[in-house]
């Protein structure tokens, strides 16, 4: 040892932010491919209704990927969560087969519902998915009784909600998160703010600037992120997910985020302009994730390629598998909707 110098052993990793210490290299690619599924599941799926394969509207979450992802990567396998009309990504995100969701979309038996729930009302409540729901602001409650009941049955799990802005100007939203608040439930209230409640902005529906300032008036965190940073928004969940596994209550966290598409297959957009567009389409979170695990050197530009590759092959074979599916039966109409016995 040199006289009067001191050798000090440096921990790089300590020196990155929490997130890339929290994942190792495979589940940051994964992520990463869970974005590419979202992105090409919902341009395929749009690609099939222009073609007449599928029929009936859809809600697209293109552009909004990184909060799905950045979410539910957070929570472990034995979590839940509850989605809403614009839930694909949040499905993916948890973990659903592709090619299942294509077969629901399809109107297939195949499909995670057998047909009966299309885009809307997608299921798997085996891998935690407790359904999304067609009724703006309908998983709040829903997502306040399974935290409820997780903590009656002092199980060590937590519940994701996620909604839109639009959803917190519903009734629900403050009942649901004022019960939470007092009986401190393990659950993570996640809005999706993409700046519009289908054409109406938050500036015209809120009297407040963001709806994370909702938060103090239920004595809970409210929490706002970049909802286009997957990393953002990943640490986020995993404090207050921490935070309710400790019975510390609730959190509300709001990303930040935007939508592409238009709310829904009719949507002309005539409410916004296409340089605000183009301008968050500058903020595209899949690039912007490529280039962190780049800069970080968890992925070389051969290996994002390769993943790119294999979700589009993937998509592809979710499309054939659902086409090659099985009809329902007409005969079966009332199947799931009578209890077994019952007359219709």
């Amino acid at each position: 040892m040199v006289k009067g110098r001191t050798h000090v052993k440096m921990d790089i990793k300590a020196n990155v932010r929490p997130f890339y210490r929290q994942f190792d290299a495979d589940a940051l690619k994964q992520a990463l491919k869970r974005m590419y599924l979202i992105r090409r599941f919902e341009e395929g799926a749009e690609e099939a209704y222009m073609r007449g394969l599928i029929h009936g509207t859809m809600h697209l979450s293109i552009g909004q990927e990184a909060s799905a992802v950045g979410a539910t990567m957070a929570l472990r396998p034995s979590d839940f969560i509850t989605s809403t009309h614009r839930g694909h990504g949040h499905c993916i995100g948890k973990g659903a087969d592709p090619k299942l969701m294509f077969a629901e979309f399809f109107g297939k038996e195949e499909g995670y519902c057998r047909g009966r729930g299309g885009s809307m009302h997608i299921a798997d409540v085996e891998g935690g998915n407790l359904g999304a729901n067609g009724i703006v602001g309908g998983g709040l409650p829903i997502a306040v009784g399974a935290a409820l009941s997780l903590k009656k049955q002092k199980r060590d799990n937590v519940v994701i909600c996620f909604f839109g802005d639009g959803a917190t100007n519903e009734g629900a939203f403050h009942e649901a998160l004022n019960m939470a608040a007092i009986w401190k439930l393990p659950v993570i209230f996640v809005c999706e703010n993409n700046k519009y409640g289908m054409s109406v902005s938050t500036e015209r529906s809120m009297a407040v600037p963001n709806v994370a300032d909702r938060a103090s008036a239920y004595g809970m965190n409210g929490v706002i992120v970049d909802g286009n940073a997957v990393a953002d928004v990943a640490e986020a969940v995993l404090s207050a997910a921490a935070d309710a596994r400790a019975v510390k209550g609730p959190t509300l966290i709001e990303c930040k985020t935007y939508r592409t598409r238009g709310h829904s297959r009719s949507d002309r957009n005539r409410y916004r302009t296409k340089e605000e567009i183009e301008e968050w389409k500058s903020r595209d979170p899949i690039p912007l994730f490529e280039a962190d695990l780049l800069t970080h050197g968890i992925a070389t530009p051969d290996e994002i390629a390769a993943i790119r590759a294999e979700a589009e092959a993937e998509i592809a074979a979710g499309i054939e598998f659902a086409r090659n599916g099985t009809d329902p039966d007409p005969a079966d109409v009332t199947r799931d909707v009578y209890s077994p016995g019952y007359a219709a």
